[in-house]
């Protein structure tokens, strides 16, 4: 079993602000929600650590987006894409945990709204990602849980932070 904890920085990391947009399936919002993490100084380990505590968010009890404790993200790629490329940038492959497509509730808004909400966090927090990309243990898949599209590259703006704020 992977272990999806969110990876632990060293107590020796300075703390920094970061949003993490989390989804509300009680009104299909992305919400930016202020936090101060201590984080990694590895961009691929920046980027999984904080992907984890937006998954890690999902897992509490009374979240307002749900899915189950053993969900996570295993690792994230990041690319330099060639500056005529679709603008530049740097593409990023998430390589999620099948673990979160087995504890994910189906249906085409949760779903979305898991990916947005990773993508958002991705695009807040370091925005020379320009494009994001999704595997499952590695390989392709077609659906998150029978719905939102995996075989697809997205574009980071497409999960643009919303005006809304809240500290946490």
């Amino acid at each position: 079993a992977v272990d999806a904890a969110p990876l632990t920085p060293p107590s020796a990391m300075p703390t920094s602000d970061v949003t993490l947009m989390l989804a509300n399936d009680n009104d299909g919002s992305l919400i930016n929600t202020e936090v101060r993490l201590a984080l990694p100084s590895e961009p691929h380990a920046r980027a999984r650590y904080l992907l984890n505590q937006v998954l890690a968010e999902y897992a509490k009890p009374g979240s307002a987006h749900p899915i189950a404790a053993n969900a996570g993200v295993d690792d994230v790629f990041l690319m330099p894409m060639p500056v005529g490329t679709a603008g530049g940038g740097v593409l990023a492959v998430v390589n999620l945990s099948s673990g979160l497509l087995q504890a994910h509730p189906s249906g085409i808004e949760t779903e979305t709204m898991t990916l947005l909400s990773l993508i958002g966090t991705l695009r807040a927090n370091m925005p020379e990602i320009t494009q994001v990309h999704f595997l499952v243990d590695g390989a392709s898949r077609d659906t998150l849980a029978g719905h939102a599209d995996l075989t697809r590259t997205y574009l980071a703006s497409s999960a643009a932070p919303p005006p809304t704020t809240e500290a946490k």
